[in-house]
């Protein structure tokens, strides 16, 4: 994918389909990149295939999945397929559970579940637990959701191995279309110093997460030397602008016509930070 520079027009437009299209313009060469909605999903039940259901909902409205799409996923509907939904009235909170939820202002059964999926307590804030995940992902609460569960007192941990998730969709979804894909299994984050949340990466299949640069030349010449680009969580980013988050109605979508590096690589800790070199840790 070529990097535009300031003589380049950027052009942006929203398809019929609702798809997001970005083209960069140079020399009359483009380079599109579109974000297409995977629409008509039902509710998402325990046990559902779900790269069956993306690939039949594909086709229904027309944009089949094609070699080289980037198929994201919602961690959420992932769980649920994988039958994770947990009951809060079942838990039983532990003491250690009770004394967060005081600190925290949470209720105590949430931050037994919150516990349960954590391998390490990185910080306890007034109203948030930001943890290492059992997986090695770094988030909020564990990255237990209470967003689209049916229930007042159902929640939805993340997958267990969010890498295998994203592997096993992948698998369906080539011995159902043929086409190789990469896969993204996605979560909203917040982050440190900046309002909002975003989209990123939790598990990927098929391609490298992170573009190394390093030794690349910039447009003047000079050498890049610490330029490494987390690819999985532009690519999440860019799927949540047709994915929302308001509603399960769009759990997924494909982005096509990124070049990505392909692997089977599935090793999507190399997003994170080793804590030796975190220095808010």
């Amino acid at each position: 994918m070529k990097v535009p520079n300031s003589s380049q027009t950027h052009q942006k437009q929203t398809l019929s389909s609702g798809a997001v299209r970005h083209s960069n313009r140079r020399d009359n060469i483009t380079n599109t990149i579109q974000v297409i909605p995977v629409e008509g999903l039902p509710l998402i039940q325990s046990g559902d295939n779900l790269g069956k259901m993306i690939v039949e909902a594909a086709e229904k409205q027309n944009t089949p999945i094609q070699p080289g799409d980037v198929v994201v996923v919602t961690h959420v509907v992932v769980s649920k397929s994988e039958g994770t939904v947990v009951d809060l009235n079942t838990v039983k909170p532990s003491q250690r559970a009770v004394e967060i939820a005081n600190q925290t202002s949470k209720d105590p059964a949430l931050v037994e579940v919150i516990l349960q999926e954590t391998k390490d307590i990185v910080r306890i804030g007034q109203n948030s637990i930001i943890t290492e995940t059992n997986s090695g992902v770094i988030c909020a609460n564990a990255g237990v959701d209470r967003s689209n569960v049916s229930g007042d007192h159902n929640v939805v941990p993340l997958p267990k191995n969010p890498n295998a998730s994203a592997v096993s969709i992948r698998a369906e979804i080539k011995r159902l279309s043929g086409a190789e894909v990469a896969v993204i299994v996605s979560d909203t984050h917040g982050r440190p110093f900046r309002m909002g949340e975003i989209n990123v990466a939790i598990g990927t299949a098929g391609f490298k997460p992170i573009r190394d640069r390093r030794g690349e030349k910039d447009l003047f010449g000079y050498v890049l030397r610490i330029k490494q680009t987390a690819i999985a969580d532009e690519l999440a980013s860019a799927a949540e602008l047709v994915i929302g988050q308001a509603s399960e109605g769009i759990p997924a979508a494909i982005v096509r016509g990124y070049n990505y590096q392909p692997t089977e690589d599935t090793a999507v800790t190399v997003l994170m930070r080793p804590k030796e070199k975190d220095i808010f840790r």
